[in-house]
């Protein structure tokens, strides 16, 4: 029968969005189940997933909605968002995102589908920009040193706090908090304070107390007040204090920079370069600091360094403190950063350049200095006599009249008591505005009348006088099409999603679909304040809570906060609702948290981080928890036991069978049971961890839920939890709807953390419905199985769970190959780039192994275009095995092979430039060739150099 002879019925919803989600098709997926030796998908759970824990009912969430009809819904949503003129600040401005920047890197899968840089060769464009980033933080605080960004500004100043001690360990246990910092930036202070027992103050910075080992002074303040510190950093440091402040790197432009003052420590946020507001997130924070604490400083740090022919390479250096290495003796949980928008901020400098970006704010500052004259023409109090962008007004008894009329108006002011205002300026601030303004107040003028009596409010002894952004590359690219150029060369250098597979295992490098990315610029999500009134953001908490109620399902937990803007923050938070649940029952000595040798390293990290003593759980033969060692440390721990902290299935790859007998084992103890959810991957709507035994689990919506990993961030990390829990989830001082109020404190500096993102997941859930989330595991799982049947035969896979199978992802034990021949997981990898492809995850959690993972979004042909690249590696390793060739001089060491080494006069190499460059057929098709060779990481180490090189360098 011809198309034109079906009817209407047949023809219509067959567009759907799971056959473009899931790659393989339904004649692949049988020729692979074929493979296996299983006739269905459903037949191929049931052999892999245990029976305890096999959910048997279906998801109760509606059928897949297609993508056209996804997008109206969510236009829906957004319509019932109202987008005002917020001059709320608190950290918060808006901002004028460049359309190339926009459209080029915030909306270019190239940028936001890019992993993690840990594979540096590949890497290089997406190193580059984040150099840029520390570069313009560097320069505009006057540090020496500064990371590739932080999750925000609160959770920075939090990161900082714990800086100071480890730095200051000796000193106390106080750290005093200036009251001119962001109220979100406090809640955030104390509850990481709390479960490590330091005593915040908020207090005067002049006034120290006994037992100060750090301060934390925000400039200018959230008033806006902008003060000369230098007084009160002096004594700290007489006192034996650190100081760490908080500041705007606009402001930083006009205003003498924090390392000019004196500070230990800054920190702060770049969301004003060019970050759209999302409703708070996400956006790139910074810390910076001396060189002399570098080996302190939390988060990722990128440096620069030499290959193999010595040509200048950018590399995460130091990475010797990174939590899968360090674990409970971490700097810090912090497992990923927010590098997406770190590169758009620097950007954002880059295309402005120093002398535009002191235009943008000289702009700022006299628009701010017109407001502030006008008001004080009306005799209207201005509070702040000295300020950068924000001012503070005192109305005595009609603060929340002059705000209702702004909003009637169209603008936001920021209520701080009855009697007191706050507004702050930006970029988009216009003569209207500010006519806006004044109208709102009761009073009128004519700018060009005000203009002549507006002075500036920034001291003679705190304006700037020392250069910054001196780079050339912040003084190239000012023309869109310099821009466009750059951008482009930059990704080019890189392999993303885009490109080809990323088989990493335990990262899930899965599609992250056009349409579920799309909603994200619309203004009606992007343009939106924190803490705006509740009434203006209806879509926002009706998709919130819609999310919410989709997660809580999937989980089969009762409650989730999406406010963990981070795996590793959600894992915090889930450790803080358990700890409360045991004082809340009295029980204030279960402080042991039992944790697999397997397990991922923020989870020791994130122990230590709320207040936990962390042992370790030995591993058997098999992979699994040994059940013996675990009994025994229980009944060590005796009622000292918190919780086990377990990953699943395991980090292994494995699903363990002995999962509810682990929870029944700790319950019976009265310990509770943290399940990490970074493997959820493979339990969507095979099994809810709620109902088996689990009493929390974070998510990565990064991973399993469609957000993008955008070269190492954004992440969200919610946290889910069994109704026991739910009363001690996060909340939020700013928003009290964000959570209960009988929990810890906030998390992250926004109330629902990185909202705008949200809508990515949202939009995910509901075209794939409850059938197509099970399809995803279901394949996910398959094409797992089917790399283990293709490649076991040439690599050993370390571990299997029943029937010899694996779950979403499986470890390749390298090690003999290693003993037998010298090649290493690292030779490997840098070969498969010049097959085109990233490496998998190398050396976790085993040294010496390859972890892959495919997703199901990848198609079988590029699963056998991997496989057939891995088994064309083994018959080099063969070659050296029996003598043929040297490991030295092999292919795989020399890995990976630049052009412009192939096209050298001098090759000098026992295998042909051929063999180099186009090891199996297919890679003619579309070549990458990595910009540099195999970079030299001892060097990077010993040569930490994190700003940007000369150009010289790179002749």
């Amino acid at each position: 029968m011809s198309f034109t002879q079906h009817t209407l019925d047949q023809l219509e919803g067959h567009d759907d969005f799971l056959a473009r989600h899931i790659g393989p098709n339904i004649g692949d997926q049988q020729a692979m189940l074929s493979v296996l030796g299983v006739d269905s998908l459903a037949a191929l759970i049931e052999r892999v997933v245990p029976d305890s824990i096999r959910s048997t009912d279906k998801l109760a969430l509606p059928d897949a909605v297609n993508e056209v009809e996804t997008l109206k819904r969510l236009q829906d949503l957004a319509s019932r968002n109202r987008v005002l003129t917020s001059l709320i600040g608190m950290g918060y401005s808006n901002t004028v995102t460049p359309g190339v920047i926009l459209r080029n890197i915030m909306e270019n899968p190239a940028w936001y589908t890019a992993y993690t840089p840990y594979q540096p060769e590949i890497s290089q464009g997406r190193l580059e920009a984040l150099v840029n980033f520390q570069t313009m933080v560097c320069d505009l605080t006057g540090m020496e040193l500064a990371n590739a960004s932080l999750l925000d500004e609160a959770t920075a100043a939090a990161e900082a706090m714990a800086m100071c001690r480890r730095i200051n360990p000796k000193q106390g246990n106080v750290f005093v908090v200036d009251p001119e910092c962001h109220p979100q930036t406090v809640d955030v202070i104390r509850t990481r304070a709390v479960p490590i027992g330091i005593d915040v103050i908020v207090g005067d910075p002049e006034d120290l107390p006994e037992g100060c080992f750090g301060v934390l002074i925000q400039y200018p303040g959230t008033s806006g007040l902008l003060r000369d510190h230098r007084t009160a950093i002096s004594a700290a440091h007489e006192a034996g204090a650190l100081v760490t402040v908080a500041t705007d790197l606009l402001a930083l432009v006009l205003v003498r920079p924090p390392g000019e003052i004196g500070a230990d420590i800054v920190v702060g946020s770049s969301q004003r370069f060019g970050v759209p507001l999302g409703f708070g997130g996400p956006h790139a924070a910074f810390i910076a600091t001396s060189d002399a604490h570098k080996r302190t400083l939390p988060g990722r740090l990128v440096g620069v360094s030499l290959d193999a022919a010595g040509r200048t390479a950018y590399r995460l250096t130091l990475q010797t403190r990174e939590q899968h290495i360090r674990r409970e003796k971490a700097t810090s949980n912090i497992c990923t950063a927010q590098v997406l928008l770190a590169v758009m901020a620097g950007m954002y400098a880059a295309y402005h350049g120093p002398e535009g970006l002191q235009r943008i704010a000289a702009r700022v500052h006299r628009l701010t200095t017109i407001l502030a004259a006008g008001l004080t023409a009306a005799s209207i109090e201005v509070e702040t006599p000295t300020f950068f962008d924000t001012i503070t007004v005192r109305v005595p008894g009609r603060a929340n009249q002059v705000c209702a009329t702004a909003v009637s108006l169209g603008v936001n002011l920021r209520l701080v008591d009855d009697d007191t205002i706050g507004i702050s300026l930006d970029e988009t601030s216009t003569r209207q505005v500010i006519e806006t303004v004044w109208k709102a107040f009761g009073t009128s003028g004519v700018i060009a009348d005000i203009e002549p009596s507006a002075v500036s409010a920034i001291p003679d002894e705190l304006q700037r006088s020392s250069d910054f952004l001196t780079h050339e590359t912040f003084n190239r690219y000012h023309s869109e099409t310099e821009m466009l150029r750059y951008i482009r060369r930059l990704s080019d250098r890189d392999i993303a999603l885009d490109r080809s597979m990323i088989p990493l295992g335990s990262c899930t490098m899965k599609l992250n679909a056009t349409t579920e990315m799309l909603p994200v610029t619309w203004p009606e999500f992007g343009a939106i304040h924190p803490f705006v009134p509740l009434d203006q953001v209806e879509g926002y908490l009706e998709l919130i809570h819609g999310l919410e109620a989709m997660l809580v399902e999937i989980t089969g937990y009762a409650a989730v906060s999406l406010q963990p803007n981070a795996g590793s923050q959600g894992e915090f938070a889930g450790l803080l609702a358990i700890q409360a649940y045991h004082r809340s029952r009295g029980e204030l000595q279960r402080r042991i948290c039992l944790i697999p040798a397997s397990a991922h390293g923020t989870n020791a990290a994130s122990a230590v981080m709320a207040g936990l003593d962390v042992v370790v759980v030995a591993c058997d033969a098999d992979g699994n928890v040994d059940i013996d060692d675990l009994q025994s440390k229980i009944i060590e721990s005796d009622n000292a036991l918190s919780c086990l902290m377990v990953t699943y299935p395991s980090t292994h790859g494995v699903f363990e069978a002995a999962i509810t007998d682990m929870c029944a084992l700790v319950h019976a103890k009265g310990g509770q049971v943290y399940l990490d959810g970074a493997n959820f991957n493979a339990l969507v709507g095979v099994a809810r961890p709620g109902r088996f035994g689990a009493d929390v689990s974070h998510l990565n919506l990064h991973k399993t839920f469609c957000i993008p990993h955008g070269g190492g961030g954004p992440g969200v990390g919610p946290v889910a939890v069994g109704a026991h829990l739910a009363p001690f989830l996060p909340n939020h001082p700013l928003q009290r709807e964000a959570g209960p109020d009988s929990g810890p404190g906030a998390i992250a500096a926004a109330p629902w953390g990185s909202a705008s993102i949200l809508p990515i997941s949202w939009a995910y859930i509901t075209m794939m419905g409850n059938q197509g989330l099970l399809a995803a595991t279901q394949v996910a799982i398959l094409n797992a199985n089917y790399i283990v049947a293709r490649l076991g035969s040439y690599f050993p896979v370390m571990h299997t769970g029943q029937h010899d199978t694996v779950a979403h992802e499986c470890i390749l034990d390298l090690r003999e190959i290693t003993r037998d021949t010298g090649v290493t997981v690292d030779d490997v990898a840098k070969r498969l780039i010049d097959y085109g492809f990233h490496a998998p995850t190398m050396s976790f959690p085993v040294p010496g192994t390859l972890m892959i993972e495919a997703t199901e979004s990848e198609s079988k042909s590029e699963i056998d275009r991997f496989c057939e690249a891995m088994i064309a590696i083994r018959s080099e390793i063969d070659d050296i095995a029996s003598g043929h060739v040297d490991v030295a001089q092999s292919a795989l060491r020399h890995a990976p092979h630049t052009a412009e080494d192939l096209l050298s006069d001098h090759w000098g190499r026992p295998y042909t430039r051929q063999d180099a460059a186009y090891p199996v057929a297919s890679v003619r098709a579309a070549k990458y060739f990595p910009p540099v060779s195999r970079i030299d990481g001892a060097y990077g180490d010993r040569n930490v150099f994190c700003s940007c090189p000369p150009l010289e360098a790179f002749a």
